[in-house]
């Protein structure tokens, strides 16, 4: 147990957020029963407050400002600075969202200005109805000619790949990737923290104010040779920990246990977001301890020191952690 002031910093706790919600035309009734249609929470944002405890009501952006290295570690602060660097995200897909591309850091300062940043990705699916499909890349040999002719002419579907998907996969979507979640998805997404989106097609929806397309800057960005490849689930031991995306900006694991713990420490490099996938799961740090049922997220500050899941049955979770 940690004594005196220490015991009362408040980096040395797991923090709970208060998810944000997004009702778009495209969402399900999966992640907020009984409203319709809800498409996204915003479950790791810089812009959710803390949802109870002294800190109740201050944004993850104000935790981040004030305590620096101590929420985020070392190693996201040396690369974004006091800026929460990822965003993470349930979605619930009942109709087809529109093909969208994102830039890299590089094209979003030069296209939107300064202080705009990239949008590498990655999904992880939950659950997924029996032929639910994503698009994601073009197909091979598909020209910058080509994808130029299909975006302005609303025929860039033909140009996609599709892809079926079944629960457990993960796919990784670089910056400049053309991609479109289907209906019949529930998922993860573990993003940098950009909203920087140029929407290519929409399905022949009505243009809106609030829906526009983005084809000179698609076109400005669009990668004709990105493709996307469905990784599947890996083989997990009981107290097992296994890699299923890394990239520059974040990397994300797998844990599953029925009866082991599991023993997790960042030394202060990076902060952990850990959510539910199936079951129930205990952490337990130094003088601290929280439980979180299935698809619940908390974020473990750098500060917090090594801490170990104990399951409460069999449970499978995600860990979304920095680089």
């Amino acid at each position: 147990m940690r004594k005196g002031e220490d015991a009362m910093n408040p980096m040395h706790q797991p923090i709970l957020f208060t998810p944000q919600y997004r009702n778009y035309i495209w969402g399900g009734n999966r992640l907020k029963p009984g409203e319709t249609p809800v498409a996204e929470a915003w479950v790791i944002y810089e812009k959710d407050e803390v949802a109870s405890g002294p800190l109740a009501g201050r944004t993850l952006a104000d935790l981040a400002a004030q305590y620096g290295a101590g929420l985020l570690g070392q190693r996201a602060v040396e690369t974004t600075g006091l800026r929460f660097p990822l965003l993470i995200k349930l979605l619930d897909c009942a109709k087809w969202l529109s093909l969208q591309v994102h830039p890299n850091d590089e094209q979003a300062k030069g296209l939107e200005g300064v202080g705009f940043f990239g949008k590498t990705e990655a999904w992880h699916f939950f659950e997924v109805e029996p032929g639910a499909e994503i698009l994601c890349g073009l197909h091979p040999g598909t020209t910058a000619e080509d994808l130029a002719e299909s975006i302005r002419s609303g025929t860039v579907v033909e140009t996609m790949q599709r892809l079926v998907v079944r629960a457990g996969e993960s796919i990784f979507i670089p910056a400049g990737t053309i991609h479109a979640l289907g209906p019949g998805l529930l998922l993860y997404e573990v993003q940098q923290n950009s909203d920087t989106t140029y929407r290519v097609f929409d399905w022949n929806r009505p243009v809106t104010k609030e829906r526009p397309l983005h084809i000179e800057k698609s076109l400005a960005v669009a990668n004709p040779e990105a493709s996307g490849k469905l990784l599947p689930l890996p083989e997990l031991a009981d107290g097992s920990q296994k890699t299923l995306i890394s990239c520059p900006y974040f990397k994300l694991e797998t844990l599953a246990a029925q009866s082991n713990p599991i023993l997790l420490d960042r030394h202060g490099e990076s902060f952990d977001a850990l959510t539910v996938v199936n079951g129930s799961i205990r952490i337990e740090g130094d003088g601290w301890e929280i439980s979180l049922m299935h698809y619940q997220t908390v974020l473990i500050p750098a500060g917090c020191g090594p801490y170990q899941i104990k399951p409460a049955g069999s449970y499978r979770a995600l860990r979304a952690t920095v680089g």
